[in-house]
C-alpha cells in the first residue's frame, strides 16, 4: 500500500497550479532541476549514515541559457566496523564503488507556470582490480513551484540507470520531490522518494535550515524500499550569489 500512495501524492504535486522553480542542486537524493548562475559554482556535500558512511559531493558550473555542467564523486563508503573504505567494481547485488562522474543538466521553460528539466550524471568506477565500467543515471523533471518567491516548489518524472549505479533490480521507475518553505530561507521542509527495489531506492523526509541565505544545512530521515532499513541524512550546500 505505501508504494501507490506516493506514486499519487507525486502526481498531486506535478497538477498543482504553480510557477517557476528556483532551488538548490537536489533535495536529498533527487535532482531539484535547477540551474546555477553563469559562471557561478554551486557546491553539495551529503553523507548518508546507516551501517556505514556514504559520501557524495556534488559541483556543477553555470554555462548560461539554462545549461550547467559539473563532477560528482559519490558512494564513497567508509565501513565503520571495520574502519576502512569499501570498493566494488565486480558486483551488481551493491551499487558500484566508488564512483567518479560528470553531470549535465537543462532546463526549458515551457510557460510561466511550468519547466522541464532533463539531466544525466555517467562516468565509471575509480578502482581498479577489474576493469572500469560504465555508469549512468539519466531523469526528465516536470518542475513547478508556488508562493511568493517560490515558497513551495516541487520537482517529479521518470528516471532510467543501469544496475551497476542502481544495484539489481528495476533500471527505471519514478522520483519527486518537494520543499516547502515554511519560514521562507529559513526553515523549510524537505523530502523525495527513488521508487525501486534497488539500493537508490529510498524515501528521505526532513529540514532544511538556513545558516545563510546561501548556506543550507538539510537534516533527514531515510527509509529503503527494499529492506525497510533506517537511516539518518546531512547534507550542506553553497548556493554562489
Amino acid at each position: 500500500m505505501f508504494k501507490p500512495q506516493l506514486h499519487k501524492i507525486c502526481w498531486l504535486i506535478i497538477l498543482l497550479p504553480v510557477t517557476k522553480v528556483s532551488a538548490q542542486l537536489t533535495v536529498f537524493n533527487v535532482s531539484s532541476s535547477t540551474i546555477t548562475d553563469k559562471r557561478k559554482i554551486s557546491v553539495q556535500q551529503q553523507f548518508e549514515i546507516q551501517d556505514e558512511i556514504e559520501s557524495s559531493t556534488t559541483l556543477t558550473y553555470g554555462l548560461g541559457k539554462n545549461w550547467e555542467v559539473g563532477l560528482n564523486l559519490v558512494n564513497v563508503d567508509y565501513n565503520m566496523k571495520e574502519k576502512s573504505l569499501e570498493t566494488n567494481d565486480s558486483t551488481t547485488a551493491i551499487p558500484y564503488a566508488p564512483l567518479l562522474l560528470a553531470n549535465a543538466q537543462k532546463v526549458f521553460e515551457l510557460n510561466d507556470l511550468l519547466s522541464v528539466g532533463l539531466g544525466a550524471i555517467a562516468g565509471t568506477n575509480i578502482t581498479s582490480s577489474h576493469s572500469r565500467k560504465f555508469v549512468y543515471y539519466s531523469y526528465a523533471n516536470l518542475l513547478a513551484s508556488a508562493g511568493n518567491q517560490d515558497q513551495y516548489q516541487f520537482a517529479a518524472g521518470p528516471y532510467l540507470s543501469n544496475h551497476r549505479y542502481l544495484s539489481e533490480g528495476a533500471y527505471y521507475g519514478f522520483q519527486c520531490a518537494m520543499d516547502a518553505g515554511i519560514w521562507y530561507k529559513k526553515l523549510h521542509l524537505i523530502g523525495d522518494w527513488i521508487s525501486g527495489y534497488h539500493q537508490k531506492g529510498r524515501l528521505t523526509v526532513g529540514i532544511e535550515i538556513f545558516l545563510t541565505q546561501r548556506l543550507p544545512l538539510s537534516l533527514g530521515w531515510q527509509r529503503s524500499n527494499v529492506d525497510g532499513s533506517q537511516g539518518a541524512v546531512f547534507q550542506l550546500t553553497f548556493v554562489p550569489q
